[in-house]
C-alpha cells in the first residue's frame, strides 16, 4: 500500500498525482490520508465538499484500488507515522513546499520530520511550476 499525505492544495496534488504512478507501477492500493490538527472548518489544507468529491473522482478514475482517511484533531506527522507503521505500508509519498531556514526554525517542517522520522521510504515530491 503507498501512503499519501494529503492536503488539499497545489501540494497535495503532486503528491496525489504521484503516489497513483508509485502504485500503478507496484500494483498497490492507495491510503489517501488527510488529516488536521485542529479544526477542519478553518484549516484550508483539509478537504470539503466538492474537493472531497474531486479526490475520489480522481482516485476512481485512477483505476488504483483506494481508501480515504480524514482524522480531525490529531497531530498530522504522528497520524502519518502510525499509518506507515502498518505492515503493507510500502511508501509515504508527501508534497513539499519551499521554506526559509527561519521559517523552518519558527514553524518547523511536517515534511522535514516525516523524511527523518518515518521507518519506510518517503518519497517527496513539489508541484510543477
Amino acid at each position: 500500500m503507498i501512503v499519501i499525505g494529503y492536503s488539499a492544495d497545489r501540494y497535495g496534488d503532486a503528491a496525489l498525482e504521484q503516489g497513483i504512478a508509485e502504485a500503478g507501477l507496484r500494483g498497490s492500493g492507495l491510503l489517501v490520508v488527510n488529516a488536521t490538527r485542529g479544526d477542519a472548518l478553518t484549516d484550508k489544507r483539509f478537504a470539503q465538499g466538492d474537493q472531497v468529491q474531486d479526490l475520489e473522482q480522481r482516485l476512481a478514475e485512477s483505476g488504483v484500488k483506494y481508501e480515504i482517511a480524514q482524522p480531525v484533531g490529531v497531530d498530522v506527522v504522528e497520524e502519518l507515522l502510525e499509518v506507515t507503521e502498518r505492515a503493507d505500508a510500502e511508501l509515504l509519498v508527501i508534497g513539499i513546499r519551499h521554506r526559509t531556514p527561519v521559517g523552518k526554525l519558527l514553524l518547523g517542517s511536517v515534511a522535514q520530520q516525516l523524511i527523518l522520522r518515518c521507518s519506510k521510504p518517503v518519497l517527496a515530491v513539489k508541484p510543477a511550476e
